[in-house]
């Protein structure tokens, strides 16, 4: 989508701190970062919220997944716990419309979140 920065940052048209790309996915390094371990996980595919998930998505949700996993690995925080977040729409937290995952860790998480 033309207008959507997080495809801008996957098409590499806005920097970004990129820590893993594959053919499907791209994280990068958050902002606003909540956090000592705060990572997005984007799909290459421009999908604006978990509801536009369809048939077809679910090995891309796995991928996420699986990408969030390894970043863990990476950083250290595996073995202590990281969290996996989606936020989906406003109500949510959700701010920019491309689905994302979070991939906090680094510190102990309270709950309930939010």
């Amino acid at each position: 989508m033309a207008d959507c920065i997080f495809c801008k940052i996957a098409a590499k048209g806005i920097p970004a701190k990129i820590v893993r790309e594959d053919a499907d996915t791209v994280a990068f390094e958050d902002l606003n970062p909540q956090a000592p371990t705060h990572v997005l996980v984007i799909p290459r595919k421009h999908l604006a919220t978990a509801g536009d998930l369809g048939p077809e998505d679910e090995a891309l949700v796995g991928k996420l997944l699986r990408a969030g996993a390894e970043i863990a690995t990476q950083r250290g925080i595996a073995a202590s716990g990281w969290r996996a977040v989606l936020n989906t729409n406003r109500d949510a937290g959700q701010s920019v419309f491309h689905i994302h995952l979070h991939v906090l860790g680094g510190r102990p998480m309270g709950w309930p979140p939010g």
